[in-house]
C-alpha cells in the first residue's frame, strides 16, 4: 500500500492538492496521512514557563487542529468514496518541516503531496516557503499542485535533465510508475552550454534510455538558453501536464533553484511539479 503524506493548513489549495492526490493515485491502495502542526503564536522559550495561560493556550491549539483534521478526513471521505483509500490525521505541536521529516521517516512515507500556496495566498517565487524547504530536505518524492488547478491525467510528462548524474530505475520511481499507469510520453529536455555532451553525460543519457525503454519517450536538446525559458518555452509551445525533476544539489537543480528569474515566471500557476530526491549510488 502507498503510504501519501498530505501536511494541510486548512486551505482550499490544500484541499486542493489532496484532491489531487486522491485523483491521481485513484486506483491504487493508498493510506493518506492528513498532517497538521501548530504552534501557538508565542516565544517557544515563554512557552515552555509552566503557566496556566500558556497551557490553557497551546490546548486551544491543539483543539482546533484536531477537530479541523477529523473534518476533513470525514470531508475526504464522504467526497471521495473509495475503498482502496484511508484516510489517517496527524496533529502535531512541532514545526511544519520537521513534523513532515519525522512523519516521513517513522511512517516510511512513499511520497508527500502539497500545495504551492498556504491559507494566505502568498504567491512566493515557484511555491512557498514551506513547499521549497520540504522539497530541499525530504529524502521521498514531492508533488507540488498549483493553487485551483484542476486534475488531469498526466499524459504528457516533461523531465528536464543534464545528464549528470547516474541514473537509477530506484530513484526514478514514482516517475515510472505514473508514465506506465497513465500510457504518458517522457520529453526528456537538456538544456547545455555547448552543443557536445561529454562522455559522462553521453553514458548517463545511455542509462535513462535503458530505463526509459518500456515507456513512450522523446529527447528534446536545447543549446545555450536558460533552464527556466526553456522549460516555459516548451510548456507553452507543446503543452505539459506534469513536470518533474531530479534533485542534484551540486549541479542542476542547485542552479534552477537560484536562478533570479524564478521570482519573475508564472510557470508555478500552470502544472503540478514532482521533485524526485538524489540519492546516492550503491
Amino acid at each position: 500500500m502507498k503510504k501519501i503524506l498530505l501536511p494541510t493548513d486548512f486551505s482550499e489549495n490544500a484541499y486542493n492538492a489532496l484532491k489531487y492526490a486522491v485523483e491521481l493515485y485513484n486506483d491504487d491502495d493508498c493510506n493518506f496521512y492528513l498532517l497538521n502542526t501548530y504552534t501557538p503564536p508565542i516565544h517557544q522559550t515563554e512557552y515552555v514557563m509552566d503557566t496556566s495561560a500558556q497551557l490553557g493556550l497551546g490546548d486551544i491549539y491543539r483543539t482546533q487542529s484536531l477537530e479541523n483534521l477529523e473534518e476533513l478526513q470525514k470531508r475526504a471521505t464522504v467526497e471521495f468514496k473509495n475503498p482502496q483509500h484511508i484516510f489517517n490525521t496527524r496533529s502535531a505541536f512541532n514545526t511544519l518541516i520537521d513534523e513532515i521529516l519525522e512523519t516521513v521517516e517513522n511512517e516510511q512515507i512513499d511520497l508527500i503531496v502539497m500545495g504551492t500556496q498556504g491559507a494566505t495566498g502568498a504567491q512566493e517565487i515557484l511555491f512557498g516557503t514551506n513547499t521549497a524547504d520540504v522539497i530541499d530536505k525530504a529524502n521521498c518524492p514531492v508533488i507540488a499542485v498549483p493553487s485551483k488547478f484542476k486534475y488531469d491525467a498526466p499524459k504528457e510528462i516533461l523531465f528536464p535533465t543534464d545528464y549528470e548524474i547516474d541514473y537509477r530505475e530506484k530513484q526514478l520511481g514514482e516517475l515510472l510508475h505514473l508514465a506506465k499507469k497513465f500510457n504518458s510520453k517522457i520529453n526528456v529536455l537538456n538544456v547545455t552550454s555547448s552543443y557536445e555532451l561529454s562522455q559522462e553525460q553521453k553514458t548517463n543519457k545511455s542509462a535513462l534510455a535503458v530505463t526509459f525503454n518500456s515507456i513512450s519517450h522523446e529527447y528534446h536538446e536545447v543549446p545555450d538558453t536558460e533552464i527556466i525559458t526553456a522549460i516555459t518555452d516548451f510548456q507553452s509551445k507543446k503543452g505539459t501536464d506534469f513536470l518533474v525533476m531530479l534533485q542534484n544539489k551540486h549541479t542542476f537543480f542547485e542552479r534552477l533553484y537560484i536562478e533570479p528569474v524564478i521570482k519573475k515566471i508564472g510557470f508555478h500557476g500552470n502544472v503540478p511539479f514532482m521533485v524526485l530526491p538524489h540519492q546516492t549510488t550503491g
